[in-house]
């Protein structure tokens, strides 16, 4: 049965991520789509600049908004909206870079435990870079900086240039950025989605929500035996059976499954 939802996840997560990168001419036309659909976000981190991507993201937007000394209606309301039903449920489920940490933490190596401290560190991606940077310089230092804009604009945009005009523009900036990509993809491969947990501002967001979500997950304390099955299995090591609501729970119900006495069940209130 579990090993049944497993593949269930990874089936939805492989979905997600062709839904939001499918532009099928950007192998023969090069460039990216900037057609009616860029006007739209996904409710997660993918690259806007990415030549399969038919949406943009929405720290992107969130930080267009914010360098224009704009408030960021849109994108606020669709936080605000995805947050308040599922939490930080799609993290878990349909984030494309969330899916490619959980694919590397299958190579065989050397695990290691992130201390919960860390965590925190995202709050300060969120307000430090995408906020307070992002209002004084007008830019968007996040998404200058981000691995998942490296992995799936930067280098493809860079290795498909057949002119020339954009490797004459690679300089300092673009080595920094596949640095930060390549440390990442190193920590992801001993730590459980070592970006999510630590730096990733959408998550940031989203974890507000877990306490107030409509969906979200209940332990039965009664049925509870401490045996720490959900934690092991968590992608976020997280221990639900001691923080219902944790910040870093991403709802993807892999502890639901395991739980041998069945005490975890997610519901609506």
């Amino acid at each position: 049965m579990y090993g049944n939802r497993v593949k269930l996840k990874r089936t939805v997560q492989i979905i997600a991520t062709i839904i939001q990168n499918s532009y099928i001419p950007a192998f023969f036309a090069g460039g990216i789509y900037q057609g009616v659909l860029k006007r739209a976000c996904t409710p997660i981190l993918n690259c806007w600049g990415c030549p399969l991507a038919w949406y943009s993201c929405p720290m992107g937007g969130l930080q267009h908004f914010i360098g224009l000394r704009l408030f960021p209606f849109y994108v606020a309301g669709l936080f605000g909206t995805v947050g308040m039903v599922v939490g930080r449920m799609t993290c878990g489920w349909i984030c494309p870079f969330g899916f490619f940490q959980d694919l590397l933490y299958k190579i065989k190596s050397f695990k290691m435990k992130l201390p919960k401290v860390f965590s925190y560190f995202k709050y300060v991606v969120l307000v430090g870079v995408a906020g307070v940077i992002a209002y004084i310089t007008a830019e968007p230092w996040f998404c200058k900086l981000c691995p998942d804009g490296a992995l799936i604009a930067g280098i493809p945009l860079v290795l498909a240039d057949t002119t020339g005009d954009l490797r004459a523009l690679v300089g300092w900036h673009y080595y920094m950025k596949i640095a930060i990509l390549l440390g990442i993809i190193l920590f992801s491969i001993s730590i459980k989605r070592f970006f999510c947990r630590t730096f990733c501002p959408v998550g940031a967001i989203y974890s507000i929500f877990n306490r107030f979500s409509v969906w979200r997950l209940k332990v039965d304390k009664d049925k509870c035996i401490a045996c720490e099955s959900c934690q092991m299995v968590c992608p976020m090591h997280v221990g639900i059976y001691r923080h219902q609501h944790d910040i870093d729970c991403i709802r993807c119900l892999d502890c639901v499954k395991i739980c041998p006495t069945k005490a975890i069940k997610h519901e609506v209130r």
